[in-house]
């Protein structure tokens, strides 16, 4: 195998860390266990140390104190109502309908310009309400193929798409729970930066913001 003009044989005791996984984890976990809150922390600290981040958060929408849909929200970016339960059209998840071309407006391009500038990926999240988005699920697909660091939320539940990414080589998932914040963003910062060996994985360089 040829790799910047450098001949490897392949042989992983050989070539040492060119053979690293590019880290892509998966947090999953129950309903309000903070997933989201997580990876928004996640996201301001690396970008606190310089490094380039994107991709998009989902988030709660309320009025009056109560919860009336959910907004996207690309990194640095524009946001979107994607599901409202004055909706009368869309798939319907619970008592929302989800808007679909408003959550592609502001996911799709988020994750296209992740690839582009090779920076870390932050999907929040790959859910019932994500998956009805044909579109999406290809974009995630694709990305899990290209070598860009990622980190996504993923429902618990089982479903076709998120189970076969589940299952791919390289991935690591993590289960975020109320009382585990701190040991996943450990584990999950120490991956991504090539931290300690009890958390093995990639070990380049994470592009940096100009």
């Amino acid at each position: 195998m040829v790799r910047n003009g450098k001949v490897l044989d392949g042989n992983p005791a050989t070539v040492g860390h060119m053979t690293r996984e590019v880290p892509r984890i998966l947090l999953t976990g129950a309903p309000q266990a903070g997933k989201t809150t997580l990876v928004c922390r996640l996201a301001r600290e690396l970008q606190a140390t310089g490094v380039a981040v994107q991709g998009f958060t989902t988030s709660e929408l309320r009025e009056q104190g109560h919860r009336v849909g959910f907004l996207v929200q690309a990194i640095g970016g524009e946001s979107a109502i994607m599901a409202h339960v004055a909706r009368n059209d869309g798939p319907q998840v619970g008592r929302y309908r989800v808007d679909i071309p408003a959550f592609e407006r502001v996911a799709l391009p988020a994750l296209e310009r992740a690839h582009e500038c090779r920076c870390v990926a932050v999907i929040d999240e790959i859910g019932q309400m994500e998956l009805y988005s044909g579109a999406f699920v290809q974009s995630v697909q694709w990305l899990f193929e290209q070598d860009v660091p990622l980190v996504a939320t993923v429902h618990a539940k089982a479903h076709p798409v998120t189970d076969e990414l589940k299952r791919r080589r390289g991935v690591v998932l993590l289960t975020v729970t109320r009382d585990a914040h701190e040991e996943v963003l450990t584990q999950v910062t120490a991956r991504l930066l090539g931290g300690p060996a009890e958390a093995p994985g990639w070990t380049g360089e994470l592009r940096r913001e100009p």
